[in-house]
């Protein structure tokens, strides 16, 4: 049974009170700093002062991380399952012989 923790996240000059597993806070924490840093960015980089768009900008940011990831996992994945097909006939074909 996991342990449960309040905390509270500071994100664009507003506080989200969490009730959390404790296991979640670091992560958690991270995040909302990471997201702290990026929405830095985005003013300074693109005078953006209105905190909608700038969140806005950090989870497109954010989700196109993620779904860069899963395409690169995909085609490592498929690079990986060449391979062993390769691997795969060789071996048949050696024992076969």
């Amino acid at each position: 049974m996991s342990t449960k923790l309040k905390i509270k996240l500071s994100i664009a000059n507003r506080v989200y009170p969490l009730t959390i597993d404790a296991k979640q806070e670091e992560g958690l924490r991270k995040a909302a700093k990471n997201i702290e840093v990026m929405i830095k960015q985005f003013e300074q980089s693109y005078s953006v002062r209105d905190k909608q768009d700038v969140l806005a900008m950090c989870a497109l940011q954010f989700a196109s991380q993620v779904e860069q990831k899963t395409i690169d996992k995909e085609v490592r994945n498929e690079v990986v399952e060449e391979k062993l097909s390769a691997i795969n006939k060789l071996l048949e074909a050696h024992l076969s012989a």
